[in-house]
């Protein structure tokens, strides 16, 4: 039941957070000059962009991360949360397993120092939520790894 609530808490968040942050970044339709660096996936899509409505929806969430990135950073939070919190009731009796998916969550730290650059007020913040989440992972898998090396001695000391 504990699992279910918090499931419900953090897609709570991932849904609020997401329609905030498709709302703040549907500004780019009046900021044609900002399509250029900001409008991925209509390039991608549609090649040539000369109206707003050549613009993707998905360009608003880039354009919400770089320019208002409080709810982009929120829904960040609340996935990577719910990630972990499926890697750990898939694993937890398999720590060896865990320990590897919470290593492949590590990615995110990459993601922070590719970032680090960003001349833009939300690439900064999204440096450091990925950096941060990055160490925590490790912090967990480090966690993890002590607590099963711990066990199994304990059990080799059993027996």
């Amino acid at each position: 039941m504990k699992y279910l609530i918090q499931y419900l808490i953090a897609s709570m968040v991932m849904f609020f957070s997401t329609f905030a942050a498709w709302y703040e970044g549907s500004a780019i339709r009046d900021n044609p000059w900002e399509w250029e660096y900001s409008a991925y996936f209509s390039k991608l899509l549609n090649g040539e962009m000369t109206s707003s409505a050549d613009l993707s929806q998905l360009d608003h969430f880039i354009y919400a991360a770089k320019f208002s990135p409080i709810f982009p950073s929120f829904m960040i939070l609340s996935l990577f949360y719910m990630l972990i919190l499926n890697g750990y009731l898939l694993f937890k009796s398999e720590m060896k397993r865990m320990i590897y998916f919470i290593c492949l969550c590590i990615f995110t730290f990459f993601i922070g120092v590719v970032v680090t650059d960003s001349p833009t007020i939300g690439g900064r913040y999204f440096a450091i939520i990925f950096t941060i989440l990055g160490i925590i992972h490790l912090a967990l898998a480090l966690a993890i790894y002590l607590r099963l090396k711990k066990r199994k001695g304990h059990l080799e000391n059993l027996a």
